[in-house]
């Protein structure tokens, strides 16, 4: 079946379609009548789809709030209103892509990701027999919680050496916490061991899985846990918003109503700081322009002035800033678009390709990891190329010693596709 859901959250529903009406679907493009629809779809499979057919997928996707139009845009202006005004973004995804009751949630974090990290195989860890119930930005991987997948790093800090100083900068997964949680685990022990007493700030920029207007979408809200809330700094969002003078950060705030490439860090926070008060700055990181032009997002005035402002705030508060990105790496086979999925030679060639990637990322050479993952972006379909290259900008050449923590490649046990991640600490 065809499966559309709606990564914005404007409805929870899904529509669930045949595949031999997929020809109909992806002519609801806004250019044709249904008769001429029907007439194309027809030819295409090669039988008669009646007009009728075409009618009545395009009302009931219409009322599913799955087509442009009034009723969609009525329904969104609502939901827009409804997020704008709320002054706390709910845990969109607890229940889903991680346990939502407090007790299994830590439990979970405890001994299936930071004891796996330190090298211990915990008492709860239901990983295995929890995937594929999460909801992150590919179908859940129905079993596959990391079958297959290869891991290793350099010295990471869960119980296996000594972090080379304090934390500035983190590099963890975005995948679901049930197939991510070895790597969740290597980034978030690594940041217990390092982590300053006196930070309090965490600027954290994430992948936008929808679409955006602007390059950076900037939100105010505090975030809720099932572990509880985590309050905003709204006088360090002011001043970054301050310095996006030549565009609005917040015209993409409501992609922050459904995106788990940031819910899931603030998650692991909370569970790490407990009730230790901190403040998060939360930034979706587009740049979609671009990543379409290959262009380095330094030569644009506006991404320069604002990731000048993130580098700033880090600067004017040493010691207490760490900047993370929740970002993933490759995005391979069919699941992504890929016609086969790949064997142990492309797998061992995708890994080589990762590594090369995060070797200019733990040098901080922002244009240098942007180029390389440019060069190949359309078959790595690298997901976490903004939040990352914004990372290693507003830490900047000289910020501190990178090192790469954990990497993994976690195979979907129905098809074979592959979402790589990494876990990279950055030092200073």
């Amino acid at each position: 079946m065809l499966v559309l859901r709606d990564t914005q959250g404007v409805t929870d529903s899904h529509a669930v379609i045949q595949p031999a009406l997929a020809s109909v679907v992806v002519r609801f493009a806004g250019r044709q009548t249904c008769e001429e629809i029907a007439v194309e779809a027809s030819a295409e499979v090669g039988t008669v789809i009646p007009v009728d057919v075409v009618v009545r997928l395009a009302s009931e996707l219409e009322q599913g709030l799955f087509l442009e139009g009034p009723v969609y845009r009525a329904a969104r202006a609502r939901v827009e209103k409804e997020f704008a005004d709320a002054p706390t973004r709910a845990a969109t995804h607890a229940g889903g892509a991680y346990y939502g009751e407090r007790g299994a949630l830590e439990r979970y974090i405890d001994d299936a990701c930071l004891a796996k990290a330190n090298g211990h195989a915990g008492k709860g860890g239901g990983a295995e027999g929890r995937a594929g119930q999460g909801s992150s930005e590919s179908k859940r991987a129905n079993g596959a919680s990391g079958a297959g997948g290869t891991s290793g790093g350099n010295g990471s800090h869960g119980g296996n050496g000594k972090p080379p100083g304090t934390m500035r900068g983190l590099v963890a997964p975005h995948i679901d916490p049930w197939r991510g949680a070895v790597g969740y685990g290597h980034a978030y022990a690594a940041m217990a061991a390092a982590i300053p007493d006196e930070v309090d700030t965490f600027v954290l920029l994430g992948t936008s899985h929808a679409a955006m207007r602007e390059p950076f979408a900037l939100c105010r809200k505090a975030f809720d846990t099932p572990l509880g809330v985590v309050q905003a700094d709204g006088g360090a969002i002011d001043a970054l918003a301050a310095r996006a003078s030549a565009f609005d950060p917040f015209a993409d705030q409501f992609n922050h109503k459904r995106e788990h490439s940031l819910e899931f860090q603030v998650v692991f926070l909370k569970h790490l700081l407990k009730d230790r008060p901190f403040r998060i700055v939360p930034v979706l990181a587009g740049l979609g322009a671009q990543q379409s032009s290959g262009e380095n997002p330094d030569g644009d005035p506006r991404i320069a002035t604002f990731m000048d402002g993130v580098r700033d705030l880090v600067d004017s508060r040493p010691g207490r800033v760490v900047v993370v990105a929740g970002a993933d790496l490759a995005h391979v086979g069919p699941r992504f678009g890929d016609a086969q999925p790949y064997g142990e030679e492309e797998r061992a060639a995708l890994e080589k390709a990762d590594r090369a990637s995060l070797e200019h990322a733990v040098s901080l050479d922002a244009g240098g990891f942007w180029s390389h993952v440019i060069a190949d972006l359309e078959e790595r379909r690298v997901c976490g190329l903004a939040p990352i290259w914004s990372l290693l900008r507003a830490l900047g050449p000289g910020g501190g010693t990178g090192r790469v923590l954990h990497y993994e490649q976690t195979v979907d046990g129905e098809d074979g596709s592959i979402v790589s991640h990494a876990a990279v600490g950055f030092y200073g």
